[in-house]
């Protein structure tokens, strides 16, 4: 499942909670991975992640954002995965619950 390999990536890069879906008590700066989209040709599978990153403030966001754009360009390292591009990435603040966060999405291709 590309979502676990990604979250247990992220989590040993950044050093922060990754989670797949929101958790009580994930402190201050976190990120939720969701899966939006998937397919598969010739045994060869594709899928579309939104990488959320929530913090206390909308330049905490933004900066945890660009941490996880630079760790997903290096995850084309684990063996599952073998193309990783950033499709857009955004402010998506949940203004209904008044929590900053960015969204960046992710096209990955894997095994």
């Amino acid at each position: 499942m590309v979502e676990k390999t990604i979250k247990d990536y992220l989590q040993t890069s950044l050093g922060i909670p990754v989670r797949l879906e929101e958790e009580d008590n994930l402190g201050n700066e976190y990120v939720l991975i969701e899966k939006t989209g998937s397919g598969a040709e010739d045994h060869i599978k594709r899928a579309t992640l939104a990488i959320q990153s929530y913090s206390m403030s909308l330049y905490g966001a933004a900066e945890l954002n660009e941490r996880v754009k630079e760790a997903m360009e290096k995850c084309i390292e684990l063996d599952d995965i073998c193309r990783c591009d950033l499709n857009s990435d955004y402010n998506y603040t949940d203004t209904s619950r008044k929590k900053y966060r960015y969204q960046a999405v992710f096209d990955i291709v894997h095994y």
